[in-house]
């Protein structure tokens, strides 16, 4: 399962109706080979695949594969704006590592 906070589906809401998509879609949250530490998280809005796993709150939606989702589960999708930038942010429990960058992870053995 992957948990979504407040924050983050106030910024899919205002993503998804920029881009005037059905309310239907989501943030595709995927993992993919790359980045410094071996694996790299990769997003973008899409509509829901017959296999995804989907995750809801606060009326947003998060569309997992099921081979990234081996990697999430557990996860949390949080958006922050702060000083050092804002964006999404993915805290996962199963990243033994986690490059500087926030965007790629070594996940546990």
């Amino acid at each position: 399962m992957i948990h979504i906070t407040e924050a983050a589906a106030k910024q899919l809401h205002v993503l998804v109706a920029e881009k005037s998509l059905p309310s239907t879609d989501g943030l595709r949250l995927a993992v993919e080979k790359g980045g410094c530490a071996g694996l790299q998280y990769a997003m973008t809005l899409a509509t829901p695949e017959a296999d995804d796993h989907i995750a809801e709150a606060f009326g947003a939606r998060v569309l997992v594969d099921p081979e990234s989702l081996t990697f999430l589960d557990g996860s949390t999708l949080d958006y922050e704006d702060g000083l050092s930038g804002s964006g999404f942010r993915i805290h996962n429990p199963k990243a033994t590592r986690n490059c500087g960058c926030g965007t790629s992870f070594e996940p546990a053995a």
